[in-house]
């Protein structure tokens, strides 16, 4: 891990989390904790969080689900070793493994087809699109690179048991092309929009976010869900949302 590289000790689920990340560049919000809390795993289950970063949604899991084991992977190396320091700091080094690893080159570490769940809060941003920010470590986080969104669908269907579950959040924007890049690969598929404020209010905004997650080798059709309002007109956190992001509750796609 690079000298220069300066890291904040913030605190998730009111301090049941504590989290190292780099102060420069991507950081860690409510994303990977919404999806954390959408996985249906339970005790003894095993769980693969593809881009794992410093591991915001690894622990925040590991946290809600006792007993459950979570491998997390990401190709910076950087972000790996941060992430190494914060199993010590959760004190969850028995239950997460890391592991530095490029998708596309489909490394057998972890082993494929051994997880019952899979999940993801891929690239936001398409190769060439828009500004690629200065720092690297956001740039990587935030723009395809390395691999598209195909190659991800890819490597988590391949990492996935039978009948388990892949789950990604992305922005509404890609939602077409994760649905494309899916072809029908999963069934139970359920859509669950996240929007931050009130969609039936006077300004009345689309959802920014969704969620997507859906069974392997398992064929039914894709249902929409009633999603989940992040903030209250006066800017609060919602029940449910502050029952996620302070509380550490689960969050139930089919409601």
């Amino acid at each position: 891990m690079s000298d220069l590289l300066k890291l904040s000790e913030d605190l998730f689920l009111s301090g049941k989390v504590r989290l190292l990340q780099p102060v420069e560049g991507y950081r860690a919000a409510t994303d990977p904790v919404f999806l954390a809390a959408s996985i249906p795993a339970k005790a003894g289950q095993k769980v693969l969080d593809v881009g794992c970063g410093v591991g915001a949604a690894t622990f925040c899991l590991a946290a809600r689900v006792p007993g459950v084991t979570v491998c997390g992977l990401d190709i910076q190396d950087d972000l790996i070793r941060i992430g190494e320091k914060n199993c010590q700091l959760n004190h969850m080094a028995d239950r997460v493994r890391l592991v530095q690893a490029d998708l596309t080159n489909r490394p057998m570490d972890p082993e494929p087809n051994s997880f019952d769940h899979v999940m993801a809060n891929p690239p936001f941003y398409e190769a060439g699109s828009g500004h690629r920010p200065p720092n690297e470590i956001k740039a990587r986080a935030h723009m395809e690179e390395d691999s598209c969104l195909q190659d991800w669908v890819d490597y988590m269907l391949r990492m996935t048991k039978p009948k388990g579950t892949v789950t990604f959040i992305n922005r509404s924007e890609r939602l077409e092309e994760t649905l494309a890049a899916l072809n029908g690969r999963l069934g139970e598929l359920i859509l669950y929009p996240i929007w931050s404020m009130n969609p039936t209010g006077m300004q009345r905004r689309g959802a920014k976010r969704f969620l997507l997650q859906g069974r392997k080798a398992i064929k039914t059709p894709m249902k929409i869900s009633g999603g989940l309002v992040v903030h209250e007109d006066n800017g609060d956190y919602s029940p449910i949302a502050a029952g996620i992001l302070k509380n550490g509750d689960g969050l139930d796609l089919k409601q």
